[in-house]
């Protein structure tokens, strides 16, 4: 449960990347915001070389032209069984579990506990959700929450952000 090892690192999107809300405009159209300073920190997590992922049970183009924009190594999309597809593209890299870390809100997140040894979570997430991670962030979902995940770990990893900030090209 350590993030010290962490080599991939995966996310949910609603709850997580977002504040949870879903906004429905009168022709049907979904609306997601994202917060920009989670943008920042998953570029620092590719600068440590730290892969990352999206897992989402939700299928959107707002989501694929998002992370596509961050340069995410894997976005997969639609998927309900979230520890399966942690699992599957743990073994295309051939990663052990302790290199692997997911971030969840809910209990269909809780699936990849048996392929990451890594697991946070924000603070709004149920209580059974909480008592499973191995860090909890202070932020919630869609107001920094991942960026401040993105800083424990690579803080842990020993790396210092600010330093890892001055090498990203622009």
């Amino acid at each position: 449960m350590s993030a010290k090892t962490v080599q991939l690192m995966a996310f949910d999107v609603d709850g997580v990347f977002t504040d949870g809300t879903l906004y429905y405009g009168i022709e049907g159209d979904a609306l997601k915001a994202f917060n920009t300073l989670d943008g920042l920190g998953l570029k620092l997590l590719q600068k440590a070389g730290i892969k990352i992922a999206i897992i989402t049970g939700r299928q959107s183009p707002m989501v694929e032209r998002r992370f596509s924009e961050l340069g995410f190594d894997f976005i997969i999309q639609g998927r309900e069984d979230k520890g399966h597809a942690l699992k599957y593209l743990a073994d295309q890299l051939s990663l052990k579990n302790q290199e692997v870390g997911y971030m969840g809100d809910d209990f269909p997140d809780l699936t990849t506990l048996d392929s990451a040894d890594f697991f946070a979570t924000v603070p709004n997430a149920p209580a059974q959700v909480q008592e499973a991670a191995s860090f909890v962030t202070v932020k919630s979902g869609g107001h920094g929450a991942v960026r401040e995940l993105c800083e424990f770990l690579l803080q842990s990893q020993g790396y210092d952000p600010l330093g890892l900030y001055r090498w990203v090209p622009s």
